[in-house]
């Protein structure tokens, strides 16, 4: 045996070449790796998109209040006990169980004969009111594609909307939602201006989101603004996803023959309830609201 191969049979029996001891003591300086964090559970799709947070925007309660609208911390009025006495059977309804459970009874459509009857304000005081409900959720959807009013009512800035969602497949429901300063309120916008926009509204993808809104909150209820009936297709075709309907009837305004016909455009929902809106009373006639001194 020579010197080179005493040499090598040396270096092995000492553990390997220069370079590999080199490595190994290099190993075993280094600080051993830090174990990876502890990892919840994967959820599942609904729950993660469950967990997304839409933009937060602050509603203007001293320009309502200037438009006579509800607010949280509105005094008692008479039209704060109408209100109540009209989102109470709506709300039964919209929890019904059993033989007296209606399909999608919490999806609410608000809409009216005509323009100017007043049904984007009865659709924010409803909302108004519902979201003072302790176990009650709301979901206030601006669905007047043509002329969205709701978030100008609110004083709040608006963007992707329900339009959006149906129209784009990537784009998902709480993407566009928006947390407002009264906990029990979410608002939805109407999105982009869009020429298919009935369309849209009636095709399958708007079944998959209404049934997902009115199945995903058990405790939440679903309020579509909507535009009037005469006016818009759109109103009709809303109406074959909600479960009730809240129609908005002016006062000495709104003919017979009209709203006869509105009506019959959205008959596909059999729960439809009419509200008298602009009213008008003597002093002398027995409201709520003289019952505790603040009659109006």
């Amino acid at each position: 045996m020579d010197l080179i191969e005493r040499a090598a049979q040396k270096m092995k029996k000492a553990g390997g070449s220069l370079v590999e001891r080199a490595a190994e003591k290099m190993a075993q300086s280094q600080p051993a790796p830090a174990s990876a964090p502890e990892t919840k559970a994967a959820v599942s799709a609904p729950e993660a998109r469950e967990n997304r947070r839409g933009r937060r925007v602050n509603i203007n309660f001293e320009a309502m209040k200037a438009d006579n609208y509800l607010t949280p911390d509105s005094e008692p009025t008479t039209m704060a006990e109408e209100f109540r006495l009209v989102k109470r059977s709506l709300l039964l309804n919209a929890f019904a169980k059993g033989e007296g459970a209606i399909r999608n009874g919490n999806l609410i459509l608000v809409t009216s004969t005509q323009p100017g009857e007043g049904k984007t304000f009865c659709a924010v005081n409803l909302a108004m009111s519902i979201a003072t409900e302790r176990d009650v959720t709301v979901l206030l959807v601006d669905a007047d594609t043509h002329k969205p009013e709701v978030l100008k009512t609110l004083g709040v800035e608006g963007g992707r909307g329900l339009v959006d969602v149906v129209a784009d497949q990537n784009l998902d429901l709480s993407d566009c939602l928006l947390r407002t300063n009264i906990d029990n309120l979410v608002l939805l916008p109407a999105g982009r201006q869009h020429n298919l926009t009935t369309e849209l509204l009636a095709s399958e993808r708007m079944g998959v989101i209404v049934e997902e809104i009115a199945k995903r909150y058990p405790d939440r209820v679903v309020i579509f603004d909507s535009p009037p009936a005469l006016a818009s297709s759109v109103a009709s075709v809303l109406a074959l996803h909600v479960g009730q309907i809240l129609f908005v009837v002016e006062a000495e305004r709104t003919r017979e023959p009209q709203l006869k016909e509105a009506l019959s455009l959205v008959s596909s929902c059999q729960h439809i309830n009419l509200l008298l809106n602009k009213s008008r009373f003597s002093a002398g006639e027995k409201k709520f609201g003289t019952y505790y001194g603040y009659g109006t």
